[in-house]
């Protein structure tokens, strides 16, 4: 039997806010650097190698951000276990903002060499552990407050990052369209960093309104070290959703960045593959939302399940129609891939991870796992790069990809149900009789 309806309270009404807006700008900046990395860094930072290999340079400075997230998950889950949610996040968005912003500044290799690569990694690292911290974070905003349907509220954490990767994706199109190549790749594509800290004044505002949840609250702040617990405690079910989350994260990496630059460099022009995200990630906006809301009512497995499904499907066609050569068929491979069935497998993943773990060290478990898995998926696309290059076909590519799947299915049905969980139980997750 469904639970009741109830009309969402001003303060949840806040905490969505604030957990959307300060999702899409975190990702935001962090898929602006994807973008970039893919037709941009790599003729500015990386200007002395061949095309090749300067993108696979490019694209492993992409890697070390998703490398760095753990690090922000394990920090920021240590504080937001003891201190609050709130604070972190307000932490995690001022770090992020400000680490795009100085991207935006950073000087080429031909004006001071080797520093700039070096410069570029060191913040990309900060960009890690900013985000790394801001998604548990603003999820536990979202699901702590929540009473009833916690699918659909904890989703806007996740739809926030296809939301801000369809603003990233306008603002290198407005700054690539708006002058030549040559201009470009001189200076135009610093705006959309430059832009980065009035979006964060914009986000610490709107978070500043935000109470700290009440489950929070009532519960009290964490022992001393929150990741020893997770680690002595809850290490099985920590490495069932790391096993989870894989293989959705290689899939979802291989259509936000991989498929950025393989597509140029099949032949489409840098706008038409842009285009086709920018629709892809609108797409993608409505389907988490959507598709997660169907979980509060058939439970996050099956949807989970059914995503991961169509997703192992779909990589198999995505390449062909990508070779065809016609927008129109690449603008559906990307839309079905990141808009459909990528949006159902992760989209109830906010209010899953929320579930698995206790209040005392919520933000700690649901954030490593989270980003631990994440690493993969910062791999992929260097990896995969790496494997073109080497001789390697697409079809291996899709192989792996299923690989990685099938895992996520295995370790899913390792798993109980936890739609219905009730979140305010400080000592463990208590399952409810009735999904809410």
């Amino acid at each position: 039997m469904t639970a009741p309806r109830t009309a969402p309270s001003p303060q949840l009404r806040r905490a969505v806010l604030s957990s959307y807006v300060g999702s899409l700008i975190e990702y935001y900046d962090f898929t602006l650097y994807a973008a970039a990395s893919a037709v941009v860094f790599n003729r500015v930072f990386f200007a002395d190698l061949d095309p090749l290999s300067g993108t696979i340079a490019s694209l492993g400075t992409l890697a070390t951000g998703y490398l760095a997230r753990p690090l922000g998950g394990i920090v920021f889950g240590h504080f937001g276990d003891r201190i609050g949610r709130k604070s972190m996040l307000v932490t995690s968005m001022t770090l992020m903002g400000l680490s795009s912003t100085l991207i935006g500044l950073l000087p080429t290799s031909a004006q001071i060499g080797a520093w700039a690569p070096i410069l570029l990694v060191l913040l990309r690292v900060l960009q890690g552990v900013a985000v790394g911290g801001e998604w548990g974070g603003a999820v536990l905003m979202s699901a702590e407050h929540a009473v009833t349907r916690r699918g659909l509220w904890a989703s806007f954490t996740n739809a926030g990052a296809p939301s801000g990767l369809v603003v990233a994706t306008l603002m290198m199109t407005l700054s690539a369209g708006a002058v030549g190549e040559q201009e470009f790749l001189a200076w135009a594509w610093r705006i959309p960093f430059l832009a980065s800290v009035v979006l964060l004044v914009v986000g610490l505002v709107v978070r500043a309104r935000v109470a700290e949840t009440p489950v929070f609250a009532e519960a009290g702040p964490a022992r001393a070290m929150p990741l020893v617990e997770v680690l002595r405690e809850h290490r099985v079910r920590l490495l069932q959703a790391i096993g989870v989350a894989v293989g959705l994260f290689v899939a979802q990496t291989t259509l936000t960045t991989f498929v950025l630059t393989y597509a140029v460099q099949v032949g489409f022009p840098r706008q038409t593959v842009l285009n086709a995200m920018t629709a892809a990630s609108i797409v993608a906006v409505v389907g988490i939302v959507g598709f997660s809301a169907l979980s509060d009512r058939y439970g996050r497995r099956p949807l989970v399940i059914a995503g991961t499904i169509g997703l192992a499907v779909w990589l198999f066609v995505l390449f062909p129609l990508i070779d065809t050569g016609s927008p129109a068929l690449l603008t559906v491979a990307i839309v079905v891939g990141l808009g459909v069935v990528c949006a159902c497998a992760t989209g109830p993943l906010a209010a899953f991870f929320s579930e698995l773990f206790p209040t005392r060290v919520r933000y700690t478990g649901a954030s490593l796992a989270y980003q631990l898995a994440g690493v993969a998926g910062g791999a992929a696309p260097v990896a995969f790069a790496s494997i073109l290059a080497a001789g390697g076909g697409t079809v291996l590519l899709s192989v792996i990809i299923a690989a990685g799947c099938a895992l996520t299915i295995a370790c899913v049905l390792t798993l109980d149900e936890t739609t219905g969980s009730d979140l305010a139980d400080p000592a463990g997750v208590t399952r409810a009789p009735a999904r809410t």
